[in-house]
């Protein structure tokens, strides 16, 4: 399906970012990874994804709080590559603390990683986009691009901000080829989310299935975790023909959260 063309993914060294790059790989892509994290199980994923899927698979370690470094990855992917055809905007941290106590550099830092990087990621690929007539951005938000939730201020505003950037992405190029996307996933039990469970359920006085159930599904009416199969699943759909029309939406993938 993706044969012959180049999707970076930004945050894919690990969890949804590297569930998304495997499918995208999985249908013929080359995959440019991108993100933090151990260097030797960086590159483990890296050769077993690429002998597995018969394609080229490179690593970048640009940082996403700087320009001119994301400039630069999507100049060697271009370089190498021709263009980026398929451009996931993945990349994301958090923090929680009441509004009053957030400490302003963890609320520059999540505004510059999780949607500020968006913008300089698809202002430098959008153009090679344009001149093949063909693209796709697709975003990796949260129910919280939606609804809000106390005590992640700098998180909520920021995945509001992916879903206006998307929106207006989208408008600017719906007549070259390109859509823009975002998909907001509820709870995903990645192993990020694994390990904080202990933690909260020492800190709660209740067990492990108490904090899955009550604390981190408690918004889900499904009760369920999301899988980064089913997001990476999504993400491929909206790389296809069958998906040409579906541009500037917000696809909740959250087990009914934002129904309410």
């Amino acid at each position: 399906m993706l044969k012959g063309k180049t999707a970076l993914v930004t945050g894919s060294t690990s969890g949804i970012g590297l569930g998304i790059a495997r499918a995208m790989a999985a249908e013929g892509a080359n995959v440019v990874l991108n993100g933090f994290g151990d260097a030797h199980e960086i590159e483990v994923n890296r050769n077993e994804m690429a002998n597995a899927m018969g394609v080229e698979v490179r690593y970048s370690p640009a940082d996403m709080t700087k320009p001119d470094e994301i400039a630069a990855m999507i100049a060697d992917a271009e370089k190498e590559f021709g263009a980026i055809d398929v451009l996931v905007n993945n990349a994301g941290i958090q923090f929680v603390s009441p509004i009053d106590e957030f400490p302003a550099e963890k609320w520059d830092a999540i505004i510059a990683i999780n949607l500020t990087s968006a913008f300089h990621t698809i202002h430098a690929a959008l153009p090679a986009m344009k001149k093949k007539g063909w693209g796709r951005i697709i975003q990796t938000a949260s129910a919280h691009a939606l609804v809000a939730s106390p005590f992640k201020s700098a998180y909520v505003a920021a995945k509001h901000g992916i879903a206006g950037l998307t929106k207006t992405v989208a408008l600017e190029t719906a007549q070259h080829g390109i859509t823009a996307n975002a998909i907001c996933p509820g709870y995903v039990l990645t192993p990020l989310v694994e390990a904080q469970i202990p933690d909260t359920a020492r800190a709660r006085g209740i067990t492990e299935e108490e904090v899955k159930r009550d604390v981190m599904l408690a918004a889900q009416p499904t009760k369920e975790f999301v899988t980064v199969e089913e997001i990476a699943a999504l993400a491929v759909f909206l790389t296809t023909d069958a998906a040409r029309n579906i541009t500037g939406a917000i696809l909740p993938m959250d087990g009914g959260w934002t129904a309410a």
